[in-house]
């Protein structure tokens, strides 16, 4: 496999405006809106050609947010900040930073839907 195995990813949401502002305020991004037909995304910033997978907040009808399935790690330099700001934007902190060896630093947020998110850091 030459390529990164996952190229995109989708956090459904209910509410888009509460949703992107938790995470226009986690990660301090401007999301952009993505054309749609039936569909509103709104997506993280991309790098063509980067490494990493690209992904959106989308608002679906018939697919509802919520935990307990895949699990999206968003990289991070220091992965106790996006956690400050998870809780200050209106979202919980489920695991505070914690460590996980030579791979660094994790910790799970839940955004104000109800998803469940990662965050990593190496420091």
């Amino acid at each position: 496999m030459a390529d990164n195995p996952v190229p995109w990813f989708e956090i459904y949401v209910q509410d888009m405006e509460r949703a992107r502002r938790f995470y226009e305020g986690v990660f301090e991004v401007t999301l952009e809106r993505l054309p749609a037909e039936g569909i509103e995304m709104w997506a993280f910033p991309m790098v063509a050609k980067g490494p990493g997978a690209a992904g959106a907040l989308v608002r679906m009808e018939g697919v509802e947010p919520g935990g307990g399935g895949t699990l999206v790690y968003f990289r991070c330099d220091d992965c106790s900040i996006e956690e400050g700001r998870a809780a200050a934007s209106g979202g919980r902190v489920l695991r505070p930073k914690t460590p996980i060896g030579e791979w660094g630093f994790m910790s799970l947020v839940a955004d104000t839907e109800g998803n469940v998110v990662g965050l990593h850091s190496n420091r």
